[in-house]
């Protein structure tokens, strides 16, 4: 009988897996050594927590194969056919710096050199009208020329393709016919929209991942059949859905950037289970944080992001900011003699101080230690750490150059760290239009629940939800995704000459390709779901904000009037007075896959001993606080602080001043302001 539900997500050092009894609801988690080919580490994870893979009826995955692969620069060579005058737009960009003031810093390289960028005469007008022909002989020429540098990947982008891509289809047929077996990128086919640069750079990392995450996905795939998997593999993306190997080949760039993803999926999932719609996850790992935010049961989403400064992947994905605070993050001081913190870290070699393995740098691990919030034995007593290595790196490193005392220098050092991350939780909800008062938030990873207190103290967040395995919360979330994609088209009318039934026609196609990819990866009618949206702006401006649009399309002046509400929200100002633009259609269609409900508990009224006590500083003080060991509170407990509450993969702080309780999902909903 299938039903396990194995969800698996590869870090750099460990690789994390998930698995659910669809049965019961319950959960299991796996911890393994990462490898240098991650299939490796996945199969023997599996072997490890003794999962017989022909009772998996759902094997979900998060891979970082192709963000590693761009980031590296591990490509296959990879071509570019342009239209004539036009194969360095991807070497100009915007002609910007991702640090302004910087002379010395390059943007690096794009990622097909300029010998590796042909191009053919033709030429297409921005209204779809052909200028000139595509020259069919200089076409094959170019393709044969190709085929002898033994290219393995080639993206077409033509000027003004997004409106008429009858070019871009011919040119791909001659190269197909030149080049059997080399997959074909066009950027009418990739991103069918305005803006040369983000669409041709899409559209090239598109082509060049295609290779990798194809043999990737191939060999994984095979790996898991040979173990008696039956299924389909199901790949996250980074718009928060998850896609089959089948449409891996034609947007392999979806990939890029997939593990960040599933920390923000369950992020939102589990705060909806405690009953709050609006929430701010925060992962909080070794070296970094990732901050996401979910408003009304909905992740926000972006289209601006990139692996690389200078080359946009402009397709849908979950806005996640990332910033480098994290447990093993350094403490140090800059030249004007103030105190700093990350994004250097320590590593996971040698590791903060207290590891012992020769740093003498203090970092946020060290801080905690020596505040007595962290213990000195971590995963199950398998990590030790020495309290007296770390006090010695933060009394040399800060204490003395400051002249502070050992738990007021370790002090300081947490309160930069927590001002880092609440700065960006501020840049992801109020520079957004939200009030974080409105939200939960979701602290998870190794280090979140250390944390998590201190952030929504400062923002005034009320409370802080802890999920059951902090440490694998995002493999967690490979499990609550369904098979989704996105769909755009340029659309640039004024809203006064716009016309309903004409969007309707736009919108009408959009889904008609969307239903058909939908049934090539085996989603019945029933489980299909079609959510749209139109991008608009005010005239002039080009930056536009996405808007729910109806099915069927009603009047224009009710979808003005949404855009001047959202407008207000994002920027506290609307201009009523002003036209409006519309710019982009957009459809996400999405095939629900259907999910085990976690296990609940009932109250059993124990109220379990502490484990141990030991002394903890809050603001200075020295505090005797009972520690608890996680595995023992039941649902319904309930503890005030000061309390910390360890685990295998994780420590839970709760401070003076607040109070906590176990839900009946085993979360630990912390009440920061009553």
């Amino acid at each position: 009988m299938q039903n396990l539900r194995v969800a698996v997500d590869v870090g750099g050092t460990f690789t994390d897996i998930c698995i659910m009894d669809e049965a019961t609801g319950l959960i299991r988690i796996e911890k393994t050594a990462s490898s240098r080919d991650p299939i490796d580490g996945i199969l023997a994870g599996v072997d490890k927590a003794g999962i017989d893979l022909s009772r998996v009826a759902l094997f979900s995955h998060g891979t970082t194969v192709a963000t590693n692969a761009l980031i590296t620069r591990r490509l296959p060579r990879t071509a570019m056919v342009c239209t004539a005058g036009f194969r360095d737009v991807i070497e100009i960009r915007r002609a910007n710096k991702e640090d302004l003031w910087d002379t010395y810093k390059d943007v690096v390289r794009p990622y097909v050199p300029r010998r590796d960028r042909l191009t053919v005469p033709e030429r297409i007008d921005a209204q779809g009208r052909v200028v000139t022909p595509l020259d069919e002989a200089a076409a094959r020429s170019v393709a044969r020329t190709l085929r002898r540098r033994e290219v393995a990947a080639v993206a077409v982008c033509f000027m003004n393709a997004y409106v008429n891509g009858a070019h871009e289809r011919r040119m791909k047929a001659i190269l197909e016919e030149e080049l059997p077996g080399v997959p074909v990128s066009i950027s009418s086919g990739v991103l069918p929209e305005i803006f040369e640069h983000e669409r041709f750079s899409t559209t090239v990392v598109n082509a060049a991942l295609s290779p990798v995450v194809v043999d990737y996905t191939t060999r994984l795939g095979e790996r898991l059949r040979d173990g008696g998997y039956a299924r389909d593999l199901l790949l996250l993306h980074t718009g928060g859905g998850v896609m089959t190997p089948g449409s891996v080949k034609d947007f392999a760039a979806r990939l890029a950037g997939s593990g960040i993803a599933a920390g923000a999926i369950a992020s939102r999932h589990i705060a909806g289970l405690c009953g709050y719609a609006n929430s701010i996850g925060l992962d909080m790992g070794g070296t970094s944080t990732d901050v996401s935010l979910a408003y009304e049961g909905q992740s926000r989403v972006t289209k601006d992001w990139h692996i690389e400064f200078g080359y946009p992947i402009r397709f849908a994905s979950i806005e996640v900011l990332t910033i480098g605070a994290g447990g093993g993050s350094l403490a140090w001081t800059d030249e004007a003699g103030s105190l700093r913190n990350g994004p250097q870290s320590a590593g996971a070699y040698p590791g903060p101080a207290c590891y012992g393995n020769g740093n003498r740098q203090p970092t946020n691990s060290d801080a905690n230690v020596v505040l007595g919030r962290l213990g000195t034995s971590l995963a199950g007593g398998k990590i030790t750490l020495d309290r007296d290595l770390a006090a010695e790196a933060v009394r040399e490193g800060v204490a003395e150059p400051f002249g502070l005392s050992l738990p007021e220098a370790a002090d300081a050092i947490l309160r930069v760290a927590n001002a880092n991350m609440s700065d960006a939780v501020r840049l992801i909800s109020i520079s957004r239009g939200y009030d974080p008062r409105d939200f939960a938030l979701v602290a998870f990873g190794g280090a979140g629940a250390l944390h998590g207190v201190d952030i929504a103290r400062e923002l005034a967040i009320p409370v802080v939800i802890v999920p059951p395995n902090p440490g694998v919360t995002s493999a967690l979330g490979c499990l609550l995704v369904d098979i989704q994609h996105d769909f755009s088209e340029s659309y640039l009318v004024g809203a006064a000459e716009a016309d309903p039934g004409e969007i309707e026609a736009e919108f009408g196609r959009l889904e008609a390709e969307a239903l058909a990819r939908l049934a090539h990866e085996g989603v019945a009618d029933a489980d299909i779901v079609l959510q749209r949206s139109i991008d608009m702006m005010y005239q002039g401006q080009w930056r536009s904000l996405a808007v729910p649009a109806p099915r069927p399309i009603g009047a224009i002046a009710d979808l003005t009037e949404a855009f001047h509400r959202h407008h207000e929200r994002e920027y506290n100002f609307r201009r009523d007075d002003a036209p409006v633009g519309f710019f982009r259609l957009n459809l996400k269609a999405v095939g629900v896959v259907p999910k085990a409900a976690l296990a609940t508990h009932e109250p059993t009224g124990a109220t379990p001993e502490p484990a141990s006590r030991r002394p903890v500083w809050f603001d200075g003080d020295a505090h005797d606080t009972p520690v608890y060991d996680r595995t023992t509170l039941p649902a319904g407990f309930r503890l005030t602080g000061p309390a910390v509450v360890e685990q295998v993969d994780s420590t839970v702080l709760v401070p003076p001043g607040t109070s906590a309780e176990v839900d009946r999902y085993l979360n630990i909903l912390i009440r920061v302001k009553e």
